[in-house]
């Protein structure tokens, strides 16, 4: 039996010890050596913790806007803040904890930091490795965050998002897949799903494999939001879904095992993988932005996780205040930067014998989407891997291409030719994606005829449940470049009491505001199915100002991960304003027009006039691009519009 560690991280001396201050102490022993000890002025009890950002382990430093008796840090990556007092996160508010540390005094008042460090999974039934056959363990990417794993014959995939588009309409495929994609996955002996977002968590894809296989296993972790939470809204069948607890080995066969873990920051939904096959470790950790809250195995074999970044509205989707076209081209460059260096020094403290950066191989491919995709630029993989390669010359690495392979034999050997390229005549880059098939089926909720009875909100807002925060929304439709529409609902959402109001007008008193505009019909899809709001923030598709300029964690995180399970009952509504002849809105819904967009900014205006706001936009004018359905002498004229954005 592994019992529990007590680690002494830090001593100080008598002296040391009675010269801490009340209040925060910056303790620095060396770059991986920095602590927080917190003195209570009043009692003079001590708290502490590591100085690292639970977000992606940034340095807190003391946070000069605030008070100069504050007990608050500021994280010097991403402004995240921390109370040291009570060891809670103020910024997000309202949402995590700090693990802390045990401050333990000695008889001769000497202060010891003392971290509890429970068994970690994989050191139970822990195996030696065994020896490996060249050809034995073979990997072969193709696209995004789906890997074909070949263990001596039984076949494992992860993430398959194959086909279509994820966050509604916002994100494509990059990378072309094989050709015989569907083939290998129909084969698959089991798949592996990390978390519902829907570049992993692809219905399209299952749809096309369950028309052929609906009874492959597939494993997700035992998330609070299950991973299928909308498996029967979306009209899938799959008959074969296992729930796994988290830290324990899952055995395939005598030689292969898994277990599922969860991250640190979004335990309620993010997992990441470790595979054992004979004593050999893969470690797969995903989006998590901190796998297993920070304890990973060291050493592994191969090590995968994204690293692109750019996987948010923010800040390309945000307008008014700061968020400038300079402001947001300095910030993502920064964040970026920062994501590279936090990814090799995870890469680093794992030690793997090679890393893969994947998971992050989409683009913003629909025409619309023009301005997001130029702004909201992503890192390389080959330069993370060049970084990584600097810093931690004995760890190889692998940038993969649709087909290409790694056989981990070659790898333990050390042979230079351990990768496969892909077979000769593949194509790497996809240059077309069917959006019509897609956005006709999104843009086909748009005529729903609950959309007739503006009751609709209400009954809408108290199905999501929150409420009681100082919080009011404005929800405005647009067409697809974020132009008001006639037709389209335009209203308040007033969140401060038990029940939400919906006021004519924003209150009189001190309030939270955020302002959206949401392409029609991605937001009439959200409603009507009782979807998380990750299509619109994720998939870039609403535009955001907010006052003050303030991050609502608790907002945010109930309607992208806390909504009911189930989608409101839109039948049941009908029949009741039928049967009470409730009067309809004179007009609902936008005539159907298609005129190719123009690119455009995050307040909807045009690429070349960045200083329009939201209250100069017109109503419903001939330089709109609802596209909701599509006559056929439409599409000709699209193709050529596709054509020029290409080429530019």
């Amino acid at each position: 039996m592994v019992e529990q560690e007590h680690v002494v991280l830090l001593t100080l001396s008598h002296e040391e010890t009675t010269s801490l201050k009340d209040g925060v102490n910056f303790i620095t022993k060396s770059e991986n050596e920095k602590y927080v000890v917190f003195k209570n002025p009043d009692d003079g009890e001590l708290k502490a913790c590591r100085n690292k950002c639970k977000h992606q382990g940034g340095t807190f430093i003391k946070d000069i806007e605030e008070a100069p008796e504050s007990c608050v840090m500021k994280c010097t990556k991403h402004g995240w803040k921390l109370d040291a007092k009570t060891m809670r996160y103020v910024n997000p508010p309202d949402s995590f904890s700090q693990e802390q540390l045990v401050a333990e005094i000695d008889d001769q008042d000497r202060l010891s930091l003392v971290e509890l460090r429970p068994p970690q999974p994989w050191e139970f039934n822990a195996r030696d490795p065994q020896p490996l056959k060249e050809g034995e363990v073979k990997f072969t990417y193709l696209t995004h965050a789906c890997m074909e794993l070949n263990f001596n014959g039984t076949i494992m995939f992860t993430d398959p998002w194959l086909t279509g588009p994820a966050f509604a309409r916002g994100w494509w495929l990059l990378h072309e897949p094989p050709a015989d994609w569907l083939d290998r996955l129909e084969k698959a002996d089991f798949i592996y799903i990390s978390h519902l977002h829907s570049d992993h968590l692809s219905y399209p894809t299952l749809e096309l494999l369950t028309k052929r296989n609906p009874n492959i296993p597939i494993y997700v972790g035992d998330t609070s939001m299950p991973v299928f939470v909308k498996l029967k809204e979306s009209g899938v069948t799959l008959n074969n879904i296992n729930v796994l607890r988290f830290g324990l080995w899952h055995e395939i066969n005598e030689d292969l095992r898994f277990m599922i873990m969860m991250d640190g920051v979004h335990p309620d939904m993010d997992t990441c993988l470790l595979v054992d096959y004979k004593g050999h470790l893969i470690l797969n950790t995903v989006d998590c932005t901190n796998p297993n809250g920070g304890r990973l195995p060291h050493g592994v074999d191969v090590m995968l996780s994204d690293f692109a970044g750019g996987a948010s509205g923010f800040p390309m989707t945000f307008s008014g205040g700061k968020y400038t076209e300079k402001w947001k081209e300095q910030f993502i460059k920064r964040e970026r930067n920062k994501l590279l260096y936090y990814k090799t020094q995870v890469v680093r403290d794992v030690a793997p014998k090679v890393y893969c950066p994947f998971a992050g191989y989409f683009t913003e491919a629909h025409p619309s989407d023009m301005y997001v995709k130029t702004t909201n630029t992503k890192n390389d993989p080959a330069t993370l891997n060049q970084m990584i390669t600097k810093y931690s010359p004995d760890i190889r690495t692998w940038t993969p291409q649709p087909g290409a392979g790694l056989d981990l034999q070659k790898v333990i050997q050390g042979d230079k030719d351990f990768i496969t390229p892909p077979p000769p005549g593949t194509k790497v880059f996809k240059e077309s994606w069917d959006f019509d098939k897609y956005l006709d089926e999104i843009n086909s909720t748009v005529d729903n005829e609950i959309f007739a009875y503006p009751e609709w909100i209400s009954v809408y807002y108290n199905w999501c449940g929150f409420h009681s925060y100082n919080l009011v929304i404005r929800m405005i439709e647009t067409d697809d470049n974020f132009h008001p529409i006639e037709g389209g609902y335009d209203f308040l959402v007033d969140f401060e009491g038990a029940t939400p109001t919906y006021p004519k007008e924003r209150p009189a008193r001190v309030h939270n505001y955020l302002e959206m505009k949401n392409r029609i019909g991605v937001h009439r899809q959200t409603v009507l199915h009782g979807m998380f709001w990750d299509n619109l923030y994720i998939g870039f598709n609403n535009r955001i100002s907010r006052e003050p300029d303030t991050f609502h964690y608790l907002f945010w995180n109930h309607m992208q991960i806390l909504l009911p399970r189930d989608p409101p009952d839109w039948k049941k509504f009908l029949e009741e304003r039928k049967s009470m002849e409730t009067p309809r809105k004179e007009v609902w819904k936008p005539d159907p027009v298609l005129i190719p967009g123009t690119p455009i900014t995050a307040n909807g205006s045009s690429a070349s006039n960045h200083t329009t706001d939201s209250s100069s936009l017109p109503n419903h004018s001939a330089g709109s691009s609802l596209k909701w359905i599509v006559p056929a002498a439409g599409v000709a004229a699209l193709a050529i519009g596709f054509a020029v954005w290409k080429l530019k």
